[in-house]
């Protein structure tokens, strides 16, 4: 992968390419391994990455939010609120959400990596509605049972 940190105000942000982000979304997709190389050996790693990391936020793993949970703390937010983070996506769905409306979903449950690039619809930190209404449109052309 190639790419550049770049400080934006007070948040560090990785610039790469939908390319970089495909792939890095496939080497998640893939538990940690490319072909047959494993790049990420610490599998309790992963595991917390892709789970609950901790019980204020249920949708937070290690540096991914987790769809299907009970309940979210959303950016900006400071209790929690009885819904998903995409609801019309898979409830295996894990994501990670940048900055911009820059998403990498991953569905373990389809073998589908979902890349979205570009700006944000809104001033959002991460634009949630974006990520809804991407997915309600996902969801209508993608049947997942």
């Amino acid at each position: 992968m190639s790419g550049i940190w770049i400080q934006t105000g007070e948040n560090n942000v990785y610039y790469s390419t939908a390319r970089d982000a495909a792939r890095f979304g496939l080497l998640l997709l893939n538990k940690g391994k490319w072909d047959d190389v494993e790049v990420l050996s610490d599998q309790d790693y992963f595991t917390a990455m892709t789970n609950t990391s901790q019980y204020i936020n249920l949708s937070y793993g290690y540096l991914t939010w987790l769809n299907g949970k009970e309940s979210v703390i959303l950016p900006g937010v400071t209790i929690p609120v009885n819904y998903t983070i995409a609801p019309a996506a898979p409830a295996d769905l894990y994501a990670a959400m940048g900055k911009n409306g820059q998403f990498i979903d991953v569905v373990p449950s389809a073998n589908l990596v979902v890349v979205r690039m570009g700006e944000a619809a809104n001033d959002a930190l991460v634009p949630v509605q974006l990520h809804f209404t991407m997915w309600e449109k996902i969801a209508a052309a993608i049947p997942f049972n």
